[in-house]
């Protein structure tokens, strides 16, 4: 109850900055966060409506991520770095297409976004892209159809980018090992694939070696166990985004104790909390991620206490995504006013993500967006990061 009570306070406070950012002074640099909270669907004016127990899921993760952001700007003016941050809910009455006609939104020097489908990506990029303004899509795994804009920034990397990266990944790494590529029919599986193999034409080196079977749900036990081999470590390659499949696979392999198996899971796999529980143990599970929140290091220590002191709880990734794009981005910001999009792989702000951020371009050479390529690799067994 308490947890509720604090989000709910933090939900008022949000309601009422919002209101207020218009009467801010305009002579510092301006910073625009756009994120799904939902806000109208909890008041009524100015009156919280949803009562002490009713707080939608919907609305905790674009509500975490703007707490990240608040906890960054808190952090940013104890640094001494003065910056004017407006907070607008793309989930509230007003289209994106409305807010970006407002007086407030006027010399915008920056655009940080977390979104949560592609129809709010164009507008914003469009607007970023008519006035030369850089937009951080900090959350978001997608383009949203963007093209030829270069001040598009896509930090949580795209599927394709993840694809390839698994790819040299097991290309260096498990090149020795009986490798089985598992997939169901259906489109999403069949772009992964068609990925996967793109990677594999694409390779300079020598290939990897692997075998492609192709199961449901229903028949996944035999078809899988007729691929594996006891005599060696066995490497699949779940080829499927879907998360249910995934799950199941790893079930599947923890069941039967006789085969050393590892999983190389797709980037969703990092909110599968299930595959932390007893029935996926034994299995080595790897997915890919472009973020680095390691929860021990003493700076995320800090913000967990910060955290857990102000709303009783236990952040999420999305309030560190809101931390590190506000900190870091702002502060580079801070740094190049006028060059910023040149800047935004520099180190000089790192928190926790080592970011290398490259034009993606066309058969003609022109520059679609930017992306964060770098990839790292998470690594469990019996739910604990190895």
């Amino acid at each position: 109850m308490l947890r509720r009570n604090c989000f709910i306070l933090s939900l008022i406070v949000m309601h009422c900055c919002v209101s207020l950012n218009v009467v801010l002074a305009q002579t510092r640099l301006k910073v625009a966060v756009f994120a799904p909270v939902y806000l109208d669907s909890a008041f009524n004016g100015s009156d919280y409506k949803l009562g002490t127990n009713n707080i939608p899921k919907n609305m905790l993760s674009g509500l975490d991520f703007y707490n990240g952001i608040m906890m960054a700007v808190d952090s940013l003016e104890a640094d001494g770095k003065d910056l004017e941050v407006l907070f607008f809910d793309t989930k509230g009455r007003e289209s994106i297409y409305t807010i970006i006609r407002k007086p407030e939104f006027e010399k915008v020097s920056l655009i940080i976004a977390a979104f949560n489908n592609k129809a709010d990506v164009k507008p914003l990029a469009e607007i970023a892209l008519h006035r030369n303004i850089p937009l951080i899509s900090s959350t978001f795994p997608n383009d949203g159809g963007v093209t030829n804009n270069p001040d598009f920034v896509l930090i949580n990397s795209s599927l394709k980018t993840h694809i390839e990266g698994i790819y040299k990944y097991l290309q260096k790494s498990k090149a020795t090992t009986n490798n089985i590529y598992v997939k169901r029919k259906g489109q999403a599986d069949e772009l992964v694939d068609y990925y996967f193999k793109g990677a594999a034409s694409a390779t300079t080196s020598f290939p990897l070696i692997y075998r492609a079977i192709e199961f449901s749900d229903n028949d996944a036990d035999q078809k899988l166990f007729n691929a594996l081999d006891s005599s060696k470590e066995n490497t699949i390659i779940c080829g499927s985004l879907n998360e249910a499949y995934g799950l199941k696979l790893v079930k599947t392999l923890a069941s039967n104790g006789s085969y050393d198996c590892t999983v190389m899971g797709m980037p969703t796999w990092d909110g599968i909390k299930e595959l932390d529980g007893n029935a996926c143990n034994g299995v080595n599970i790897i997915y890919s991620t472009p973020y680095n929140f390691i929860r021990t290091q003493p700076l995320a220590i800090k913000l967990i206490k910060q955290y857990t002191e102000k709303l009783n709880g236990r952040p999420s990734d999305m309030f560190f995504k809101g931390f590190e794009s506000m900190y870091h981005f702002s502060s580079l910001l801070l740094d190049f006013p006028n060059t910023l999009i040149s800047h935004l792989s520099d180190k000089k702000y790192k928190l926790f993500t080592d970011f290398d951020i490259q034009p993606i371009e066309n058969d003609e050479f022109t520059v679609q967006y930017l992306e964060n390529k770098k990839l790292f690799f998470i690594k469990k067994l019996n739910g604990n990061i190895k």
